[in-house]
């Protein structure tokens, strides 16, 4: 059974499912679905177009489903979509879609801690962490298990790789490839992410063919270009391998390059 506090605005459009828990002053607006046993927590705003999963935490101040911050916005139907499992900390803002894509959406088991903002059409994937104050922009891509710490700013259509850990107080402009560790000002590659991938179960075989593709990419003195059709003919084809090369080709932006101290 659900514990709505009467101090709560609950629209008579919304649908509530089974064990939730909403905090006195949360304001939860028409078309809006909470699914079973999540929490809400006062102050908190749950606005038109929120679509939010079983077992959530949402913190006070949290606004899910506020309208796009894109002046090309012009009030279409859109979704803010938010998978299981995830937490939401104090005063973080998911903008709905807009006539791009139609939907922002955050995976399952995901942390957005205190203060970060999720723009218009932006897709997170489950297990990413946003650390405090990271601001993503419209349209940005972070693939499963990214970390990206406190204070990250990144810039529209920026995409970032599985398994990616990026340095706190980083701008991102580029696309991040994934396995590997951003940072430094300007960004660039600072090695492969270690910890995090043995933290994920990655076997140490594993994580060295990660390494050398990686040495192909920014050590050997190729272009990008000329590492991919090296990596191509020289490796073997694993899930890892195909991931990188595949990333790296389909980059509009370019991935970050290399560290040049």
């Amino acid at each position: 059974m659900s514990n709505i506090s009467n101090q709560a605005y609950i629209h008579p459009e919304a649908k509530v499912g089974k064990n939730v828990v909403i905090e006195p002053f949360v304001f939860v607006d028409k078309n809006t679905e909470i699914g079973d046993g999540t929490y809400i927590m006062s102050g908190a705003n749950v606005r038109e177009g929120a679509r939010i999963g079983e077992n959530c935490r949402i913190f006070p101040g949290a606004v899910i489903g506020g309208i796009p911050q894109d002046l090309k916005f012009k009030g279409e139907d859109s979704l803010a979509i938010v998978g299981n499992n995830t937490t939401i900390r104090e005063c973080v803002t998911i903008n709905r879609g807009t006539a791009s894509k139609g939907h922002t959406t955050v995976g399952s088991n995901c942390l957005l801690m205190a203060y970060s903002h999720v723009a218009h059409d932006c897709v997170l994937n489950d297990f990413v962490i946003l650390g405090n104050a990271t601001q993503l922009a419209g349209e940005v891509e972070v693939d499963h298990h990214a970390i990206l710490s406190g204070g990250t700013l990144v810039h529209q259509f920026t995409r970032i790789g599985a398994h990616v850990m990026i340095q706190g107080g980083t701008r991102l402009g580029k696309d991040i490839p994934p396995y590997i560790i951003a940072g430094r000002e300007p960004v660039c590659y600072s090695g492969v992410n270690l910890v995090g991938l043995r933290r994920s179960g990655y076997a140490n075989e594993k994580i060295n063919e990660i390494q050398e593709i990686y040495r192909t990419i920014y050590q050997a003195g190729f272009n990008f270009t000329d590492a991919i059709n090296k990596i191509e003919k020289e490796f073997e084809e694993t899930p890892e391998m195909r991931l990188i090369v595949d990333f790296v080709k389909e980059s509009p932006r370019g991935i970050v390059r290399g560290y040049m101290g």
